[in-house]
């Protein structure tokens, strides 16, 4: 029978974990409130930054530049999302430092070598999905949206005016500053979250909850999948949807080679340690054929 010492032996090392958790979560919200403050103060820099690809087509299309504000407060809110943004940026190292501090104590030597790999993998894969979004899509997704302005005598005449005083209708672009910042911070988080695919799957065929051949055999619902998560996280235009559903489906693609690296490299050291038995190759080779069949 439990005596109560036993039970408060097993709850020490709980409350400690708890401890530690709360003293680097407040680490991590410190750190973010930092990089908070410090893009606050040069959060028209980076806005401008931001602003480059909607200047590039309106530069292209001889047009000025120009957003604006529609409320008062509107300039506020878009310097807070902007150092909002910065913030998470500028503290992700240190938050994903933390992490791997306080997980890492718990894990195996070789776990550890095999989970830092990941640890790293995964911010150089957002940025490089945001990076991708920034440069290569959202210059796209603007050009298409600005392709509806018509200018001067491209409109038509009003039926209650003389049509030789018309002078025609024009509509063209004069953005809200928030409006652009929203769907630019959108394109970007979409496609950097899309890009951590390989990392996710990779690392969950190395704890061998998938394996390279069932994402082969669910390639057809993966499409599908792919295609739902591209119409949903991109605005309503073929061009950016289009681009996301190849991006991502090659990614799966890809996460399907890694996954099958990870499986050789596994059965290798079995055999080096002389673990690995024939019988493992006819179980997977009879789920095989059952699945065809």
């Amino acid at each position: 029978m439990t005596t109560q010492d036993e039970i408060d032996d097993s709850a020490a090392p709980l409350i400690e974990h708890l401890a530690e958790l709360r003293t680097r979560l407040i680490h991590c919200v410190v750190a973010f409130i930092i990089g908070m403050v410090l893009c606050f103060t040069i959060s028209q820099p980076i806005f401008n930054f931001l602003t480059a690809p909607l200047c590039q087509v309106l530069a292209e299309r001889g047009q000025d530049c120009d957003l604006i504000f529609i409320s008062p407060q509107e300039g506020f809110f878009v310097a807070i999302k902007v150092s909002l943004l910065g913030g998470f940026i500028l503290a992700f190292p240190y938050i994903a430092n933390q992490l791997w501090r306080f997980v890492a104590p718990g894990l195996y030597k070789s776990e550890k070598g095999a989970f830092l790999p990941f640890l790293v993998a995964s911010p150089f894969m957002f940025f490089l999905g945001a990076g991708f979004a920034f440069y290569v899509v959202t210059p796209l997704a603007y050009d298409f949206f600005l392709g509806f302005q018509q200018f001067g005598n491209e409109g038509q005449a009003l039926p209650s005016q003389p049509e030789a005083n018309q002078p025609g209708l024009s509509v063209v672009f004069q953005g809200s500053a928030q409006e652009y910042l929203n769907l630019t911070v959108k394109f970007i988080v979409a496609f950097g979250l899309c890009f951590q695919l390989p990392v996710l799957l990779t690392l969950m065929g190395k704890a061998g909850l998938v394996s390279a051949e069932g994402l082969g055999n669910v390639r057809k619902y993966a499409v599908v999948a792919i295609l739902v998560l591209a119409a949903l996280v991109t605005p309503p235009d073929v061009i950016t949807q289009v681009i996301l559903f190849v991006v991502v489906y090659g990614l799966y693609e890809i996460s399907i080679l890694l996954v099958a690296r990870v499986e050789k490299k596994r059965e290798a050291a079995l055999r080096a340690e002389g673990l690995w038995f024939e019988d493992d190759e006819d179980e997977k080779d009879t789920s095989k054929d059952q699945a065809d069949v």
